[in-house]
């Protein structure tokens, strides 16, 4: 099965759904540092790095599943909520493309403020159109935690499938208690042989706040706002900012750490091996900003579950209804 990503970010949907065994046709995100997180990590695929709005689906019809992480100001909490009126607003673009391509099924991820109250009419809005385009949809919140994450980090998802593969659809549901962000990093915190590592890593007990990227107006390197930046510090975490390196022999043992880019980017989800390319700021911005491949990894494992009995199920009615057809 193959995939168009759009806002594909550093790649954590993309990683995800690779996971899910989709293969992907192209993956299209405007910032260039992300785009070269791609390249970098995936030279085989084709990135293209350019404005959602160019984008011409005609050229991907056919393709199984059309996904991407739209921005969220629109309907951050932390934002004005604009919606619909906001410029940064993609899910018309996003529709166009599904009317274009005419993929089986379509995948769009976005922060909770979508799911309050105050969008009801504007999610109606996309089903009603996505329904005249001949899916059937739905949408659902998910936490990152169900889904071995070691951070909260609600997302609200939109799985929309053509009717004779919705009826199979079953969303993914929680699978064991999250590792803590103690059993996460306690091994890189140790790396560079810090001696407080192993009862920091005892302290870090928890589950982390959701981690936050900021845009490239808004934001520096730092874990969120004050209260997440408080719920890391109940965790042994200082987070007003981030560590070049995990703290050295020479460090007190009492010393409350930063985080990495790379522990940030295990907390979200990603592999140890990915590469963020860009300065501290710029690496982390798209570590908070990007989707949890686990969580991208059980709904598009879903998504293809269902196509798949979608498509057993006519193949088995074929014969029957050719001989019918025969007998009639």
């Amino acid at each position: 099965m193959t995939c168009l990503e759009i806002c594909a970010g550093a790649g954590g949907q993309s990683i995800g759904l690779e996971a899910a065994n989709f293969r992907h046709l192209a993956a299209l995100e405007i910032d260039p540092d992300a785009c070269e997180t791609l390249r970098l990590n995936r030279p085989d695929w084709k990135v293209l790095e350019e404005d959602v709005h160019d984008l011409d689906g005609t050229e991907f019809e056919g393709v199984t599943l059309l996904a991407g992480g739209v921005p969220c100001p629109p309907f951050s909490i932390a934002g004005k909520q604009l919606g619909s009126d906001d410029e940064r607003d993609l899910f018309p673009q996003a529709l166009r493309l599904a009317e274009e391509c005419q993929p089986e099924a379509v995948m769009l991820e976005n922060v909770r403020g979508l799911a309050s109250a105050k969008f009801d009419d504007y999610r109606q809005q996309i089903l009603d159109r996505l329904a005249e385009l001949g899916y059937e949809a739905d949408w659902k919140l998910l936490n990152a935690s169900d889904f071995g994450v070691p951070q909260l980090r609600p997302r609200f998802i939109l799985v929309a499938l053509r009717p004779e593969a919705f009826a199979h659809f079953v969303w993914p549901t929680k699978k064991n208690e999250p590792p803590t962000v103690g059993q996460k990093l306690g091994k890189l915190m140790a790396a560079n042989g810090w001696k407080g590592a192993k009862a920091w890593a005892k302290r870090a007990n928890g589950i982390g706040p959701t981690l936050v990227g900021g845009s490239r107006k808004h934001g520096g390197p730092d874990l969120g706002p004050t209260r997440a930046r408080e719920g890391w510090l109940r965790l042994g975490v200082d987070g007003k900012g981030l560590a070049d390196a995990a703290p050295s022999a020479d460090i007190p043992e009492t010393c409350t750490p930063r985080l990495t880019v790379q522990m940030a980017a295990i907390v979200q989800g990603f592999p140890p091996e990915w590469k963020f390319s860009g300065r501290k700021t710029a690496s982390y911005r798209q570590v908070g900003n990007a989707f949890p491949p686990p969580v991208a990894e059980a709904v598009g494992g879903a998504i293809r579950e269902a196509i798949v009995a979608a498509r057993a199920a006519a193949d088995a009615e074929t014969p029957v209804r050719s001989v019918l057809e025969s007998a009639g």
